[in-house]
Order: structure tokens, then C-alpha cells, then sequence
């Protein structure tokens, strides 16, 4: 999972262009829009045209790679209340990550959704209609790893840390897969687990060592970290600024508008201004 990561932060760091900027916007978007022609059709159709099947996409419709992810699971006030809550995480997690790694996130979402809808469909000899809702729930996962202590309001009035929100996501996938082993779904209801992996893939090392007991010298590098901060602070004033960026080498004398943070996730004390905190190669010596 570490060299997984080190190579999707290189590879973001050598094509900083690389990405969908507010890319739960459009998927957000795009799936009110085939709510509402759907609503209109009554039918159904439309969606049957865009969740991916594996046996209409190798017939040559191709589209259901993509389009599948425009599926919504439900309508009314819940579909608008679910499409906030996919904004709120997916832009949070932007914010966080950078648009480029969190493209592909999602994307490498995706790709393992196919690809085991085309493993069992040669497997089994079945097709089934997918959607994206799990790689949309399993943000949520990547959210509360990043954010565990963050309270939100539970119907609006009762405060809740995300961290125990996301113990409730998880047993609604093991039930998901209990559910599809009842109604005879096979291989199909070990999907929510293609989600999961991808979320260890992202956030599996972070998680680990969040959940994993801190040794003493773990806890001695966080209050060196702070205190070398301090140091860096005082020899920086000597030389006319403050904070200096490691990737671009912006100051921010030159540059007052940026903010600048560090990057606790590098060896050593390292300072990146705002386009670069989440966009760099972490530094491990």
C-alpha cells in the first residue's frame, strides 16, 4: 500500500495538471440529470442504458464503463440528500488530497468495479446491472481515516464523531453481502469488497497507523517534529522570511497571499505552500 501510494504522489507530482477539478460536481450532476429524465420516462430505460453489464459492453456498448457511475439508488428528498453528503465528501476529500490523486481515487474505483463485473460474468456466465454506490459509500471510509474526530449533526441535532459513522457504513456492507449470498447473487455480492480494497489501497498505511498502538518513539518524533518547526521558524526570520516552499521555493515574503503548512507525513521538517501540501513526493530521508 506504501509503494502504491508513493508512486500515485509521484506520478501527481510529475503531471501536476493531471486531474478533474470538482469532479463530484459533474458525477453529482450528472446523476440529478438521469434522475429527472428518468422520472419523466417512467420507464427505466435510460438507467438500463448506463449501468454497466458486461455482456452489452463487450456487444459494443462501451459507454456503460463510464456511465454507470450516473445510476442513482434511490429519489426525492433522499437522492438530493445522498448527492450533498457524495459533494461534501468527495470536494473534502479534493480539498485534501489534490484533485490529481483523488481522480484517481475514484477512477481506480471504478476500474476494479469492471473489471470484477467482467470476472464474473466469465466465471459465472451471468451479467449484472452496477452501479457506483459503493465506490461513493466507500469515500466515506477514506473521509473518517483522514477525519475521525469530526462531529456532525445526526438528524441535525445529535452530535456524532464520523469515526462512528463509519463503523455503521461498515456493518451496512457486511450486511450488503450477507443480503446478496440470500438472493442467490453469488460472486456479485462480494462487490462492496472491490470498494474496500480500494480504500485500503489509499488509505490502508494511514489507517494502520492510526489504529496501531504508538510506540515511545513514535510519540518522541511528534513533539521533535513541533519543536524543529519552532527551530526552522527562528532561522527562517534571519534570512528575510518565514516559511519557504520545498517544491517550488516560493517565501512567504515573496508570496504573502499563500498559506503555508507542513507536511507531517515526510521525514524530517518540510514546508509546502498551499498547491503543494497535498501535491508533492513525501519525503522519506
Amino acid at each position: 500500500m506504501r509503494g502504491f501510494m508513493k508512486r500515485v504522489d509521484l506520478f501527481c507530482y510529475k503531471h501536476p495538471r493531471f486531474g478533474i477539478n470538482n469532479l463530484m460536481l459533474y458525477i453529482v450532476f450528472g446523476t440529478l440529470a438521469v434522475w429527472l429524465l428518468g422520472a419523466m420516462d417512467r420507464t427505466n430505460l435510460l438507467e438500463s442504458y448506463l449501468a454497466f453489464d458486461a455482456a452489452a459492453v463487450l456487444h459494443g456498448q462501451v459507454w456503460r464503463i463510464v456511465t454507470f457511475v450516473l445510476i442513482p439508488e434511490s429519489g426525492g428528498i433522499w437522492l438530493l440528500l445522498f448527492l450533498y453528503f457524495y459533494y461534501f465528501i468527495g470536494s473534502t476529500l479534493e480539498r485534501e488530497w489534490g484533485s490529481g490523486r483523488f481522480t484517481i481515487y475514484y477512477l481506480m474505483g471504478m476500474l476494479l468495479t469492471v473489471v470484477y463485473g467482467f470476472v464474473t460474468y466469465f466465471v459465472t456466465g451471468r451479467s449484472y446491472l452496477m452501479t457506483a454506490n459503493y465506490i461513493n459509500l466507500s469515500m466515506f471510509f477514506a473521509f473518517a481515516t483522514l477525519f475521525p474526530d469530526n462531529r456532525v449533526l445526526l438528524f441535525y441535532f445529535i452530535p456524532i464523531k464520523i469515526k462512528w459513522l463509519a463503523i455503521v457504513d461498515a456493518l451496512y456492507f457486511v450486511y450488503a453481502i450477507f443480503e446478496g449470498l440470500g438472493r442467490g447473487q453469488g460472486m456479485m455480492s462480494f462487490l462492496p469488497l472491490v470498494a474496500i480494497l480500494n480504500y485500503f489501497l489509499f488509505c490502508g498505511d494511514t489507517l494502520f497507523r492510526s489504529v496501531a498502538p504508538r510506540s515511545r518513539e513514535q510519540r518522541q518524533s511528534t513533539i521533535n517534529f513541533k519543536r524543529a518547526a519552532r527551530k526552522i521558524n527562528y532561522e527562517q526570520k534571519t534570512r528575510g522570511y518565514t516559511r519557504k516552499c520545498a517544491v517550488c521555493g516560493r517565501t512567504d515574503t515573496d508570496y504573502p497571499e499563500l498559506e503555508f503548512r507542513y507536511c507531517s507525513r515526510c521525514k524530517g521538517v518540510h514546508c509546502f505552500c498551499q498547491d503543494h501540501i497535498n501535491n508533492h513526493v513525501h519525503f522519506s530521508e
